[in-house]
């Protein structure tokens, strides 16, 4: 957490912000976080125009240009970080980093349990090591039932977890992993290459639909996750069987269940998931 669709959320909000505006000066307050911040970091945003800002899985990729150099500020906001915008520099608790922007308006990133990252990238940071090898984007059309077929073809892992590998698939984490296997009808815990062509195309649709229906709502909000705009994601009110363990499912009653795969909480309904055979 957060996931592709509260990354996205993110992206939409501070692109229009920030693009074409240009930043007159960036500081670190604190450079404690899973990569620590270059300390080269601000001399070389200073003075750079903002051109574009992308998303590739779980990273914000913030483009800028000085002088005829491009390069990419990559963020990672980790499992609690967030960006907003202020009228001052950064300077309260767990308040990492700051870009000053043309017009006297901040651009902050505060993290407070510090798993974010904050780093720069010469030319096009999808060439960074961090980020070149992820997975196909979900929402794009490479990502279709033929592509997973081949990519979860052999693997003995469970499709819930060939769903997270960010090598595969990009920023599909547990929330929307568990919501998509939901919708697909299929258990978590199926071992990935026994899918048939037919239920990797089911899977594929299922997990564009949960992805584009977070989307809509802003993402999901469990903690402490807000858009640029401070709005709360809203999706965890659509839910269908993640946390609700214990609880009826909202389609057929029957109660469901929870499993750890990977370490992580699997939720699923034994009735609209069968096992497969």
């Amino acid at each position: 957490m957060p996931e592709l669709p509260e990354v996205e959320t993110v992206r939409r909000c501070i692109a229009p912000r920030i693009v074409g505006r240009r930043a007159q000066k960036a500081v670190v307050r604190d450079s404690r976080l899973r990569c620590p911040i270059p300390s080269r970091l601000p001399g070389e945003i200073a003075g750079g125009v903002f051109t574009e800002v992308r998303r590739r899985g779980k990273y914000l990729l913030a483009d800028f240009c000085r002088g005829e150099k491009e390069h990419t500020l990559i963020v990672h906001l980790g499992m609690s970080g967030a960006l907003f915008f202020s009228g001052r520099p950064p300077r309260e608790r767990h308040e990492h980093f700051g870009v000053l922007l043309e017009g006297g308006e901040w651009l902050i990133y505060k993290d407070p349990r510090r798993f974010g990252c904050i780093l720069s990238a010469a030319g096009d940071g999808c060439a960074h090591p961090l980020i070149c090898n992820i997975g196909a984007e979900p929402l794009t059309a490479k990502f279709n039932g033929a592509f997973l077929r081949d990519a979860l073809r052999g693997r003995k892992t469970a499709v819930k977890n060939a769903l997270m590998n960010g090598g595969i698939v990009a920023g599909v984490g547990n929330i929307y992993a568990s919501e998509s296997l939901f919708a697909a009808g299929i258990r978590p815990q199926t071992v990935a290459g026994k899918l048939n062509a037919e239920k990797c195309a089911t899977l594929a649709k299922a997990v564009k639909h949960t992805l584009r229906r977070a989307l809509r709502a802003g993402g999901s909000t469990m903690r402490d996750f807000s858009g640029a705009d401070g709005e709360q994601g809203m999706f965890q009110m659509e839910w269908k069987v993640y946390g609700r363990a214990g609880m009826p499912c909202l389609d057929c009653g029957a109660v469901v269940r929870v499993l750890r795969l990977g370490g992580r909480a699997s939720y699923f309904c034994p009735r609209c998931q069968p096992a497969q055979r």
